[in-house]
């Protein structure tokens, strides 16, 4: 019998810790072990049987979820999801506990919970709670069920048979997931201000992304801000796509831009980083370097093999710095990657491809 991945919910609210619950008890390789309304509780409780992944709400009474994580991540380092509210204060907030360690962030249920019934919020939960199961923080041993059936990129963007042809102007596309929020921060970091002009898809519920690249652009020589559509990809910038948004490029004369999208899910994501790098391969080809990094499932592996077969150069996160080596392990069992560095080695080579 497979082992079940151990969960404890931390949540003020009554109603929001037995919706969580039930959504994720519903689900054969899950068992909630435990619940509490703060992490004075939590703690006491956990003592005695200690989760594989928490999921944690910020805004608590006694002790808030900061200085929660950071009491974890400095004592017993343990994957945690963040489940949060989707509003400005609650973004920043969220921001913030990722940046301290947190894994993973879900939006919260609204007044009385039950939109976490729904489907599709159904299995964004259960899936964030599968990938901070398998972290380098504490890995799970045995397997997890199969995902369930998913669209390709061909649902938001048809296929093309080349790229057009090369121009001077360089940019990067970078694809992320599980563990990215850090990922990013560790190569952005590094980039000086007169870096390729970058495109990013790293998967985030809607709302958290216009507070993630904020905190971003604070921390970087690069200017980092969310996309809208129509944005011109230029040096010196990188823009995010939008959660709940798709992100394509496109070309216009020698010069890039993005459009911000709706669509279907593409892997479970919207965000698609698939979507995102069929549409450098189509409008960038060997212009372009895509970086597929940390990340559960396998979202980007096909689109960078797109890519790498337009001309582009390809690269993967190595698995001894990835959170959760997923997504560049698909891409490199595709033939998709040209090389894989450790994510400290990321940024020098942004820059040689750049300067080639």
């Amino acid at each position: 019998m497979l082992r079940q991945i151990k969960v404890f919910v931390v949540d003020d609210s009554a109603v929001v810790r037995q919706v969580v619950s039930g959504v994720l008890g519903a689900d054969p390789a899950i068992e909630v072990i435990g619940t509490a309304m703060d992490p004075i509780f939590a703690l006491d409780k956990m003592a005695k049987r200690w989760p594989d992944v928490i999921v944690l709400d910020i805004e608590m009474p006694r002790m808030d979820g900061i200085t929660f994580l950071k009491k974890l991540m400095a004592e017993h380092p343990t994957p945690v999801v963040i489940c949060s509210s989707l509003t400005e204060k609650g973004a920043a907030t969220t921001i913030e506990a990722l940046a301290a360690g947190a894994i993973g962030v879900v939006a919260k249920p609204g007044i009385g919970g039950r939109r976490f019934l729904m489907e599709d919020a159904a299995s964004e939960l259960v899936h964030a709670v599968r990938a901070a199961a398998g972290a380098r923080l504490q890995r799970i041993n045995g397997a997890t069920p199969p995902p369930a059936a998913k669209l390709s990129a061909d649902a938001v963007l048809s296929r093309s048979e080349r790229a057009m042809t090369q121009t001077t102007e360089r940019l990067v596309a970078l694809g992320t997931s599980t563990g990215g929020t850090q990922a990013l921060e560790a190569v952005l970091t590094r980039l000086p201000g007169v870096a390729p002009g970058i495109v990013i898809v790293q998967h985030m519920p809607e709302k958290f992304t216009a507070s993630f690249a904020a905190r971003l652009d604070s921390l970087c020589q690069v200017e980092v801000r969310e996309a809208k559509h129509n944005d011109r990809v230029m040096p010196g910038l990188a823009l995010i796509a939008p959660g709940g948004r798709h992100m394509v490029l496109k070309r216009s004369g020698a010069q890039y831009h993005v459009e911000v999208l709706d669509g279907p899910l593409v892997n479970r994501h919207r965000p698609s980083v698939d979507v995102l790098f069929r549409s450098v391969a189509r409008s960038a080809g060997k212009n372009a370097l895509g970086a597929i990094m940390t990340g559960m499932g396998d979202d980007g592996a096909r689109g960078l093999k797109e890519m790498r077969d337009a001309g582009a150069h390809t690269l993967a996160q190595d698995e001894a710095s990835c959170v959760v080596y997923g997504m560049p392990k698909e891409a490199v069992k595709l033939g998709a990657v040209d090389r894989s560095l450790a994510l400290c080695a990321i940024p020098a080579e942004i820059m040689r491809f750049f300067e080639r």
